[in-house]
C-alpha cells in the first residue's frame, strides 16, 4: 500500500518592504506641525502682536477702564507678549534641530532601497542612462533634489536658530549679524518650498501618483 506523504504547507511570512518606513513617516509628520508652528509665531507676532500697535491698543483699552498708563508702560507689556510668542518659536527650534538630528541618525539605519542619497543616486542614474520614459526618469531626480535641498534649509534652519537663541550667552555669536538674516531668508525659501510640495502633491494624486498621501501614513508598498 503506496505512503502519502504530506508536505507541510509553508507560508511566506517575510513582511514585505515599505515604501516609506515608520521612522521616516513619523518625522515627516513631526517636522509639517513643528515648522507649521513655527512659522504660525512668525506671522502672529509679526500681524496680531506687533508692539507698536499693541502698545497704542492697551493703552485706549485702559484709558476707557479708567486706569492711565504712559506709552513706555503700554510698549512694556506688549513688548512682553511678543516675547513669550518668541519663546514658543525657540521651542519649536530646539525641537526641530532634534528632528534634524534624528532624520540624519536615521539615514544610517534605514534599509539600503529606504536610503535617501541611494534615492537620489538611483533617479540621477535612470535620468542618465533610460532611454524610455526619459521624462518620468527627469522629474523623479529634480523632486528629489528639490527635496535635498529642502534637507538643507532645514538644517541652515536649525543651526542658525540654534546660534540665535544662544547669542546673548556667546558674544562671537551676538557679533555675527548674519545668521538672523540668513535665518530670515532661509524661511521664505521654506514657505516657497511648502506651496511647491503641495502644489506638486496635489497634481500627482490627481494623475499618475495617485496615494502619495496615503503613503506616508500607512508606509506605502514597494
Amino acid at each position: 500500500m503506496p505512503v502519502t506523504v504530506i508536505e507541510p504547507q509553508t507560508m511566506d511570512t517575510q513582511q514585505p518592504i515599505k515604501k516609506n518606513s515608520s521612522s521616516i513617516r513619523l518625522w515627516h509628520w513631526l517636522n509639517a506641525l513643528v515648522i507649521t508652528g513655527s512659522l504660525l509665531t512668525v506671522l502672529l507676532n509679526s500681524t496680531l502682536l506687533k508692539t507698536r500697535k499693541n502698545a497704542t491698543f492697551i493703552q485706549d483699552q485702559l484709558k476707557e477702564a479708567g486706569a492711565t498708563v504712559t506709552n513706555d508702560q503700554a510698549r512694556s507689556v506688549a513688548h512682553e507678549l511678543s516675547d513669550k510668542i518668541w519663546m514658543l518659536h525657540t521651542y519649536f527650534g530646539y525641537v526641530l534641530v532634534g528632528l534634524v538630528v534624528f532624520r540624519l541618525l536615521a539615514e544610517f539605519f534605514q534599509l539600503a532601497d529606504q536610503r535617501f542619497i541611494r534615492s537620489l543616486k538611483n533617479a540621477w542614474s535612470k535620468y542618465q542612462n533610460v532611454k524610455q520614459e526619459r521624462e518620468k526618469a527627469r522629474h523623479d531626480f529634480w523632486v528629489k533634489t528639490l527635496y535635498a535641498v529642502f534637507y538643507m534649509m532645514i538644517i541652515t534652519m536649525a543651526v542658525t536658530g540654534l546660534c540665535l537663541a544662544f547669542e546673548d550667552d556667546v558674544p562671537a555669536l551676538k557679533a555675527i549679524k548674519a545668521f538672523r538674516e540668513i535665518h530670515s531668508f532661509t524661511m521664505y525659501l521654506i514657505l516657497g518650498f511648502i506651496f511647491l510640495h503641495l502644489a506638486g502633491v496635489f497634481l500627482a494624486e490627481r494623475k499618475d501618483s495617485a496615494g502619495i498621501v496615503s503613503d506616508m501614513i500607512n508606509g506605502g508598498k514597494e
